[in-house]
């Protein structure tokens, strides 16, 4: 049997294969993993994304967590890192958040978060997972949990992220790109609470038209509109945001590769990168590692996911981290990759050097990369396929040590990523449109 829990939660086509009846039995059998230690009835942070089954999945959840026992606190609508956040300063036992991302709008996902705000490692999904098929006894009367909503959630994270970005960002101008997703309402107020004139586009959220052609996996809007408005840089959220992809002045997309680079060259000019260590993924370019290497900061590298950046963060006692996908994890300030504090961070050091963001991301020289998503119908058997493995083998020794290539299962969907790095754009698209052919073809 398939593993529930993919590589960030429980996903799926809302109502279908993630249905309310599934929310219901994980919101109950992660009390009864999560909230076990509880010294009192468990109390439970519960955010969502703008999402129309959002609201569905959330008064399944909630029916859940009270048929267990444990009170739910809903914040509504809010950025993941914000109910990550409020897990820790409500001081819940565990935390909920409805989301599916940058997926489309028919999904939907559920995230948990431990006491603290912090992601759960496989164990503890495979916990939850199994707790979901054993028979428990139900409280009654008194013992059934009570819903209740919280008035100052978002007012609580946006104090937060005031504290933790004291840089004024007088005198930028700042075009973010809300994706109509959960950075709507508190993204743009943040980033004008820091002192930045704002212009926000796609913050209108209907329920349908999250992610739709627009935020960080459809950056074509947010590049016209920083040239439209003549803005010192634009930023773009996903739908839960927390990610967060840049554009330039000229208009130029920075990834979040560079702006790791940014941000760990800014961090170790204050001395705060603990040990010179940046964390990132597999997926991070060949310039990241080269630029780190020529600035005296050891890059460390994991699996795919934040998760993991997540682990190897709080294992070593890290001070960055984060994907070039735009997760971005500040430890210090937050216990998940945060969008909004990312690009606060970001707009702060062009306040701060002066410079434009155009500069300050050619530190890195980013090495031609060409990705492609395959549908097919089993990831994990086309991935490690015997025909498979010998396209990748050739494309490999096609590369010759001056590129890579990379092959994986999504965590999140039945795709297979083929990413290859090469000396010029016509050689990684085509070594990986020839693996590619073979990875659809199996």
């Amino acid at each position: 049997m398939a593993r529930l829990f993919g590589t960030d939660g429980v996903r799926g086509r809302a109502n279908d294969q993630l249905t309310a009846e599934l929310a219901l039995a994980l919101a109950s059998a992660a009390v009864r993993v999560l909230g076990a230690n509880a010294r009192s009835r468990p109390r439970v942070v519960v955010g969502r994304d703008p999402r129309a089954s959002g609201e569905l999945l959330e008064a399944a959840l909630c029916a859940g967590l009270a048929a267990a026992g444990a009170d739910a606190i809903r914040v509504g609508v809010v950025p993941t890192p914000a109910v990550a956040f409020l897990t820790a300063d409500y001081r819940a036992d565990f935390g909920v958040m409805i989301s599916a991302s940058h997926n489309p709008m028919p999904d939907n996902g559920i995230k948990f978060f431990a006491a603290g705000g912090h992601k759960l490692p496989d164990d503890v999904e495979d916990e939850i997972e199994a707790a979901m098929h054993a028979d428990q006894p139900r409280p009654t009367g008194a013992g059934v949990g009570r819903i209740r909503d919280a008035q100052d959630a978002a007012e609580r994270y946006l104090a937060h992220l005031a504290e933790s970005v004291p840089t004024s960002l007088d005198g930028l101008t700042l075009v973010v790109d809300c994706a109509h997703g959960a950075a709507s309402h508190v993204a743009p107020r943040a980033y004008e609470a820091a002192g930045a004139k704002v212009i926000a586009i796609h913050a209108e959220p209907d329920g349908l038209n999250i992610n739709d052609g627009c935020g960080s996996t459809h950056m074509d809007k947010l590049r016209a509109a920083v040239l439209e408005y003549g803005a010192d840089l634009g930023l773009a959220h996903d739908g839960d945001a927390d990610r967060c992809l840049a554009v330039d002045s000229t208009g130029s997309v920075v990834d979040g590769d560079r702006i790791m680079a940014i941000l760990a060259l800014a961090m170790h000019e204050a001395g705060h990168l603990t040990d010179g260590v940046l964390v990132a993924t597999v997926m991070s370019n060949l310039g990241l590692h080269l630029a780190m290497k020529s600035a005296g900061i050891e890059l460390k590298v994991t699996g795919v996911g934040d998760r993991y950046v997540l682990e190897e963060l709080r294992s070593g006692g890290y001070a960055l981290g984060g994907e070039q996908s735009g997760h971005i994890v500040v430890p210090a300030v937050g216990t998940t990759g945060d969008g909004v504090l990312t690009g606060l961070m970001l707009a702060a050091r062009v306040a701060q050097t002066g410079q434009r963001l155009a500069d300050l991301a050619g530190v890195m020289t980013v090495l031609p990369q060409e990705l492609i998503n395959v549908p097919v119908s089993d990831k994990h058997a086309v991935a490690v396929a015997e025909e498979v493995l010998s396209a990748v083998a050739a494309a490999e020794s096609e590369l010759d040590g001056c590129g890579r290539i990379l092959l994986r299962p999504s965590g999140t969907e039945q795709l297979v990523r083929v990413m290859v790095e090469a000396q010029t754009p016509e050689s990684a698209r085509g070594i990986a449109e020839r693996v590619a052919a073979v990875v659809a073809g199996v």
